[in-house]
């Protein structure tokens, strides 16, 4: 058996990147991406075959050092006590290498689900329930931004710290991410001024309620496609995804770049666009070469895109903007191995460069 490269905390990647075949394939992929030395490997959720849960008990049982972390599951979709219980076991299952991650979920899907949506104010008093459960503390009588509860209590016993992390977009959830999580995980296609903003008000905010700013890791969520993947995947995992944002909250995106918004529009109002559903996941090769010519190239710029040498130098370029880490989206580790061991090669984060 080949031996597991030494450790890259500062890299990540996201399981089931895409739409898989079947769950399983999470099993490999963790296991490859321990093998490979990626420091943690994350978990979306979506409501088909990437339930959260699930899928991280699965990752958590078939490694021994890789942290699993969610980012991200809504609060508001189980039972606190039934949250505060996954993350006891995950972190009993796993000997403390889990991090339960937050985030705010797709509006769009929430109301036509009847799920509520998701405040800042819902987050931070969450937060503070799972810190107060995992410090063995009775809650008797909640009432507060997240629900009332009559009584709420894990495990008297603990007095235990959970690590948490924030899906984070907006200065709002921001700044909760410096004052009150442990990680912050920005989103993809943030440009250069963008990510460079998001971490200052991450650190910012952390500084202001006396944390030390050094301990909230900010990740760069990087979308990473190498030539070597096939056209066809790398059109549905570039366009494709940054498309579906688009679709599902395409405002937001174009706010937070300063993008101009009479170009989201025309991509809104395009009848394939219209009519193909979430485009990575329905959408076909013609339609996608057809919706990339309603997105701007600068649209595309904020991604590892090309050979080894140019994928590792671009994912260095986010270290100089301030992030802590760096999340290779949008590949399983098979697909990312390349580029993990020219960064290896060529010293790792320390040879940061400008592309």
């Amino acid at each position: 058996m080949t031996a597991p490269e030494p450790v890259l905390d500062e890299l990540g990647f996201y399981a089931l990147a895409g739409q898989p075949a079947t769950s399983r394939q999470i099993i490999d992929e963790v296991v490859e991406a321990e093998s490979l030395g990626f420091g943690t490997a994350f978990i979306s959720e979506r409501f088909n075959r990437k339930e959260a849960l699930t899928l991280s008990g699965a990752a958590g049982a078939v490694t021994g050092r890789i942290t699993i972390e969610t980012a991200a599951t809504n609060h508001n979709t189980r039972h606190p006590m039934v949250t505060a219980g996954y993350a006891l076991t995950m972190q009993s299952l796993t000997g403390g290498r889990f991090v339960l991650g937050l985030g705010r979920g797709i509006p769009l899907m929430q109301d036509a689900f009847g799920i509520p949506r998701i405040t800042t104010a819902q987050l931070e008093d969450f937060a503070g329930l799972m810190r107060r459960l995992f410090r063995g503390e009775t809650i008797v009588g909640h009432d507060g931004p997240a629900g009332s509860w009559p009584v709420l209590s894990l495990d008297s016993t603990l007095d235990e710290h959970l690590p948490m992390g924030l899906v984070a977009f907006g200065p709002n959830s921001l700044a909760l991410g410096g004052r009150c999580f442990d990680e912050v995980v920005l989103h993809t296609f943030f440009t250069d001024e963008t990510t460079q903003r998001c971490v200052q008000t991450v650190k910012q905010a952390a500084e202001e309620a006396g944390r030390d700013p050094d301990s909230v890791t900010v990740w760069s969520c990087f979308a990473t496609i190498g030539d070597w993947i096939p056209e066809d995947q790398r059109l549905l995992k570039l366009v494709g995804r940054l498309g579906t944002y688009l679709q599902a909250y395409g405002d937001l995106m174009v706010r937070t770049n300063d993008w101009d918004p009479a170009v989201l529009e025309r991509f809104r109002s395009d009848p394939v666009v219209r009519s193909a559903g979430a485009l990575d996941v329905s959408a076909t090769t013609d339609q996608l070469e057809h919706v990339a010519t309603l997105i701007p190239d600068e649209w595309l710029e904020p991604a590892a895109v090309g050979d080894p040498d140019r994928c590792v130098a671009a994912v260095r370029k986010q270290f100089d903007l301030g992030c802590d880490g760096v999340i290779l989206h949008g590949a399983a580790p098979a697909e990312l191995r390349p580029i993990v061991e020219e960064y290896r090669r060529s010293g790792g984060r320390g040879h940061s460069q400008r592309v």
